[in-house]
């Protein structure tokens, strides 16, 4: 059997990894290094630094550099065959790059996605999250549009650089998608932190005014604007549907990401796609285990992964981890819900780091867990 895949994010890479060590000769076909986003431009270098007092643009390279490395090595080890250039479907299991057409068994798309932008004027006078990680100091005064997951993580980092931080989010609370009460407190908490946030703020141009950034928003009726020597544009990311060409392949796809079934297999048989490309969750642990699912498809195997409870974290100062169901999403049924500061426990009084909170949610018959949200240190391990 043979196997490509396209996009070597931690879906393609561990994917490719894991079909090697079943004995599939496998092809691992890419456009950029090894690791893609989450190594490259997300969550690595985010995380690196977020683990810093000041920016060294050479400590985060040096990591992306050494895991890069690693996944190299297992890829070699597993004589993955490994293809740098940009696939273009020519068929349902045929994929060209640079002239030199594929052909295999079954083909999984994991291209992930790209960040998204707003239709505004001035936009292009925005930098994105891949930028952001590359700036060549810190800027005084910084404007994030956006206050979801990227957004408030930039928003934390360099406001602890000392950069004089603005945050705009459409929505009326940050963290849209997260367990509202929990939402309400990392806002209070950034804030007391120094960091402005005004929600419900629709952000409708930018321009350039006295050598900086003039960003406009409207709030209600209400038209505010506010001067940055950065714009960060952190409004969410969208598929990376690039030059597939899936029309030519027949699969069916929406704005929205490819379309897929429980086994994440397209309209097309033997072809799947995993990951931020179908638009889920644009999670990397999400992506690892909709590639083993997919595999195990292909391979005819039972697959008992439940991708109905996924963990997430959001690497601000205090982080947020969060699992299961929200409070709002059990509304209507009859729950039982734990609340707990950290002020209450030793430990985080004693280590200077009693800002947090933690929520439990069970069903109140059975008591069995539906949803835990911690804001705090640690959250992320806890």
């Amino acid at each position: 059997m043979r196997l490509i895949i396209i996009g070597a994010g931690p879906g393609g890479y561990e994917t490719a990894a894991e079909a090697a060590s079943k004995g599939i000769e496998t092809i691992l076909i890419s456009d950029g290094p090894l690791g893609g986003t989450c190594l490259n431009e997300g969550c690595i270098p985010t995380k690196t630094l977020c683990a810093m007092s000041a920016p060294d643009l050479s400590r985060k390279e040096a990591v992306i550099s050494q895991l890069q490395a690693g996944i190299a090595q297992l890829l070699k080890a597993g004589k993955v065959t490994v293809v740098q250039g940009r696939a273009n479907l020519a068929g349902p299991r045929s994929v060209v790059v640079d002239g030199q057409e594929y052909t295999a068994d079954a083909v999984i798309i994991a291209t992930g996605s790209v960040s998204a932008s707003l239709p505004i004027p001035g936009a292009e006078l925005a930098v994105d999250s891949s930028a952001m990680l590359n700036l060549p100091s810190v800027p005084q005064r910084l404007c994030v549009i956006g206050g979801g997951v990227i957004g408030l993580e930039f928003a934390s980092v360099y406001a602890r650089f000392g950069s004089e931080v603005t945050v705009l989010e459409f929505c009326p609370g940050v963290l849209p998608r997260f367990d509202v009460d929990l939402a309400k407190r990392l806002k209070a908490s950034l804030s007391r932190r120094g960091i402005k946030i005004e929600t419900s703020a629709r952000v409708t141009a930018i321009e350039e005014a006295d050598g900086a950034r003039r960003v406009h928003w409207l709030k209600g009726d209400n038209e505010f604007s506010a001067d940055a020597d950065c714009v960060l544009m952190a409004v969410g990311r969208r598929p990376n549907l690039g030059t597939l060409d899936l029309a030519a392949a027949g699969i069916e796809f929406t704005p929205r990401g490819i379309v897929v079934d429980e086994n994440m297999q397209t309209n097309v048989p033997g072809v799947y796609a995993i990951g931020d490309v179908t638009g889920g969750m644009m999670l990397a642990h999400v992506a690892s285990a909709q590639g083993r699912k997919a595999l195990a498809h292909i391979c005819g195997e039972p697959c008992g992964i439940d991708l109905s409870l996924v963990p997430a974290a959001v690497f601000t100062v205090p982080e947020v981890a969060t699992v299961g169901l929200t409070e709002e999403e059990c509304e209507g049924r009859e729950v039982a819900v734990g609340k707990a500061n950290y002020r209450a426990n030793g430990k985080a009084v004693a280590s200077g780091e009693a800002d947090g909170y933690c929520k439990v949610i069970a069903d109140k018959a059975t008591g069995k867990l539906l949803g835990a949200h911690i804001l705090g240190a640690h959250a992320s391990d806890l």
